[in-house]
């Protein structure tokens, strides 16, 4: 039994009957699945048909923090969300930071689901164990930003968290995204997901307080944890500092920053103007979430131009690229600007900046034209067109509309071949790294059960050559589906689930990351794992999110990149003349098929699924 780090308590709100029950959460479940991203696949896996509309009331929106959450351990502030993905049709889980992982825990819940639809827009305000379903027609067209600010002001409590939906959710653009404060659930189109159910936002307010099961082995992990910071050669010399822009730098001079629409990489090499260390000139600060004594997240100013005054927390990196580099813009004005506007209307940057780049290219070899796109000189490096389409997007207007259902959608509707153009996996758009020049990484985009989501199983050996479990060479095929299900079943256990900031698994702990999970989880919870256990834990959640992909519908054609990948090699720079042919990405898929025990087709086995205490899920496939 758990003793310590859960509330023990699953939040079900029911928006059809206005109704709302609270359930223990069962100790199985908390066991094998640990929490956040375990919980919302283990939860959606069990209530969700995988067959059902992504909009309709059948689908459920799941959120859950972890077991460290709310406790004393450093960066554990963190949140999954999930649903049957509108853009993909898959899982979508989805991960974010900030205050309301903590205030959720606060109000009481490990878990909360959101069930049916309201019959008009709503929000919920949840303190002290009680729900209210509050009118949000007035709320209906703002923006993110001043959605929490009217709601703050009408609730008489500046101190209330708030994750919401800007415009693009409400109008279920498929690449919106849920934004508390001005962190964000980012991808596979959650935010619509919470539009299609007429939810605006969900305020909390928690005044609980957390016990850990043993204080002495509790101490002594977390005093473990923090030397490991300390001594980290990244962490605070550099990451606190310029939080993950300077990424930018680091994938240029690997040769893997893509450009263009992944046309120009390595020949578009815009560092010296918004890498980094160039935009730490538009520094305005720098703020932290909750319990984290690093404080990655940079504030910047926009200072020149059109864009002077506009102020926004970031751009990330993945922002650096999405309104950047696979763009072709090297103004880092124009990208701050971008990066606020999409967190107002609530889109998702990465998916809405290549689904730009898209529309670029298609202007470009003139599939798209002046009457196409209302008048917008869509070439490459055009930022004022850039930022009138993201506003387009948003709003659902003119060429906007389109695209607003990510690129797989786009190029349907647009034809005249442009598939060959959208750089996407399984529907969701293709982010910040040309794996042409990291084939581990290029795997796990193939692979990773929610689609091209680089924080499923990040090759950081291959990007930062951390030597963890093993050094690799990044352009090597052999022993890749190995390395791969290692880096999505590590990810999935010691960041995803407990929940903690991926970048001290990659920074702080790597070297120890599955003995930190096991130790902070019997200290705070009283739950006993090996350290092998935890690894197996992430295992058990990567397969059982198979299982429910592979009853969607989705097969090994499916673990696939876009064909430009596979036939057009890196034009120049440090990975020059790399690519992944289809023969390579077949190797590797078998060789990582084998190393998860599953069929060659991809289909995990009933001895694979015994093993993990999945056998119903081997029931469900029929095996």
């Amino acid at each position: 039994m758990y003793a310590g780090g859960y509330t023990g308590k699953v939040l079900r709100v029911d928006l059809t009957n206005k109704t709302f029950k609270e359930e223990r959460l069962p100790v199985e479940v908390a066991q094998d699945f640990i929490g956040g991203a375990g919980f919302t696949v283990k939860y959606l896996y069990d209530e969700v048909p995988a067959d059902c509309d992504p909009f309709g009331p059948a689908n459920k929106l799941i959120f859950a923090p972890g077991p460290f959450t709310g406790t004393t351990v450093p960066c554990a502030s963190r949140i999954a969300v999930n649903a049957r993905s509108p853009l993909t049709g898959a899982m979508g889980v989805a991960t974010s930071g900030g205050h309301f992982p903590v205030e959720m825990k606060r109000a009481g819940y490990d878990v909360i689901i959101i069930e049916g639809k309201a019959e008009e827009p709503t929000y919920l305000w949840i303190k002290n164990g009680e729900v209210k379903f509050r009118d949000a027609k007035k709320l209906w067209g703002l923006t993110s930003a001043d959605t929490q600010l009217v709601i703050k002001d009408e609730l008489h409590d500046q101190n209330i968290r708030i994750c919401c939906i800007g415009p693009a959710g409400e109008k279920l653009a498929k690449i919106a995204c849920i934004v508390n404060e001005r962190r964000v659930a980012g991808r596979k189109g959650l935010g619509a997901v919470m539009g299609s159910k007429n939810l605006k936002a969900i305020a909390l307010r928690g005044e609980g307080q957390f016990t850990v099961a043993d204080r002495e082995k509790y101490d002594a992990a977390r005093k473990r944890m923090l030397a490991g910071m300390r001594k980290s050669p990244v962490l605070y010399p550099e990451f606190s500092r310029y939080g993950t822009s300077t990424t930018l730098d680091l994938t240029q001079a690997l040769g893997i920053y893509p450009a263009k629409n992944w046309t120009a990489t390595g020949v578009f090499t815009p560092a010296e103007k918004i890498g980094g260390y160039a935009i730490e000139s538009r520094s305005a600060g720098k703020t932290a979430c909750s319990t984290c004594p690093v404080g990655c997240s940079q504030m910047r100013l926009a200072k020149e131009g059109p864009y002077a005054g506009v102020f926004t927390e970031g751009p990330e990196y993945e922002t650096l690229y999405s309104f950047g580099g696979v763009c072709g813009v090297d103004d880092p004005d124009a990208i701050i600007a971008c990066d606020r506007m999409a967190d107002e209307l609530g889109l998702d940057t990465m998916s809405a900046g290549v689904a730009i780049a898209f529309a670029m290219e298609c202007f470009e070899r003139g599939l798209l034209t002046l009457a196409d796109t209302g008048g917008l000189d869509l070439r490459f490096g055009n930022d004022k067109a850039m930022t009138q389409l993201l506003h387009m997007i948003g709003e659902r207007q003119g060429l906007g509309d389109i695209l607003a259902d990510g690129v797989k959608v786009a190029a349907q509707k647009i034809g005249k071949g442009s598939d060959k153009y959208a750089m996407h996996i399984k529907g969701l758009e293709l982010p910040a790294y040309d794996v042409r020049g990291a084939k581990a990484h290029g795997l796990s985009l193939a692979t990773a059960f929610t689609g091209a989501d680089h924080n499923k199983g990040y090759a950081f050996q291959e990007i930062f050559g951390i030597p963890v479990p093993y050094p690799v060479d990044r352009f090597a095929y052999e022993g890749k589906g190995r390395l791969c299900k290692w880096n999505q079943d590590a990810r999935t256990a010691v960041a995803d689930s407990p929940t903690m900031c991926v970048f001290l698994m990659d920074m702080a702990v790597a070297d120890f990351m599955f003995e930190n999970t096991a130790d902070i989880m019997g200290g705070a919870t009283g739950l006993e794992y090996t350290p092998e256990e935890v690894h197996q834990v992430g295992e058990r959640i990567n397969n059982l999110a198979r299982v429910f992909n592979t009853k969607a519908g989705f097969t090994r054609k499916d673990d696939d990149l876009p064909e430009r990948l596979k036939t057009e090699p890196i034009a120049d720079g440090p990975s020059k003349g790399e690519l992944i042919s289809q023969k390579d990405l077949d190797f590797m898929l078998d060789e990582y098929y084998e190393a998860r025990g599953w069929t060659r087709d991809g289909v995990p086995t009933r001895e694979k699924l015994e093993e993990l205490r999945l056998g119903y899920a081997a029931d469900a496939l029929g095996l």
